[in-house]
């Protein structure tokens, strides 16, 4: 891999509704975001298993024979029994708790950067030159917040991150120390 783009999903039904997890369609506005990534020179590309992030790939890349595959490690967060509800109350419950607790049934914010640090490091592991890879806002902004924030207000549907081999390498160096010892 020489570089990787990294891209949020477009908007889904369920985040313009302002609701936590969920796994629907793009809205319009979402498929027009996905429309717009068209064009980038990409050698192969993984997305999270969320529809989203697959149906905004498939956008991106429509009338191109670039294969795409699915990647579980570069999945949404779990959000245990916050999903379906509002998401300013999953983002109160975060900001009031340590990186390592994870809501009932869910997953924690280490556990979550734990596993997108191995799904980084599958992308690194890549032949091709360009890679490209839908998921969700938590997996840009993961690489590029230091420390890694709580929530992922900031990070727009459709944007796109762009990095080279050392940079992906110097970001995941970092997350991972950050893993051992999560600051709050």
């Amino acid at each position: 891999m020489d570089d990787v783009v990294l891209v949020r999903h477009g908007e889904s039904e369920t985040a313009a509704a302002g609701m936590v997890g969920g796994d629907s369609a793009l809205t319009a506005r979402g498929r027009e975001q996905a429309r717009a990534l068209a064009g980038r020179p990409v050698d192969v590309c993984f997305t999270s298993p969320a529809l989203r992030a697959r149906e905004t790939a498939a956008l991106a890349l429509e009338g191109r024979d670039v294969p795409q595959t699915v990647l579980p490690e570069l999945a949404d967060i779990e959000f245990g029994e916050c999903t379906g509800g509002p998401l300013a109350e999953y983002r109160a419950w975060i900001a009031a708790h340590h990186p390592a607790e994870a809501p009932p049934g869910g997953e924690s914010r280490v556990e979550t950067l734990r596993r997108f640090c191995r799904a980084y490091r599958v992308l690194l592991e890549r032949p091709e030159a360009h890679v490209l890879a839908v998921a969700h806002g938590l997996t840009l902004s993961a690489l590029t917040d230091d420390p890694p924030q709580p929530s992922v207000a900031g990070v727009p549907y459709g944007s796109t991150l762009r990095l080279t081999r050392a940079e992906l390498q110097a970001a995941v160096a970092r997350l991972e120390r950050w893993c051992e010892a999560p600051a709050w």
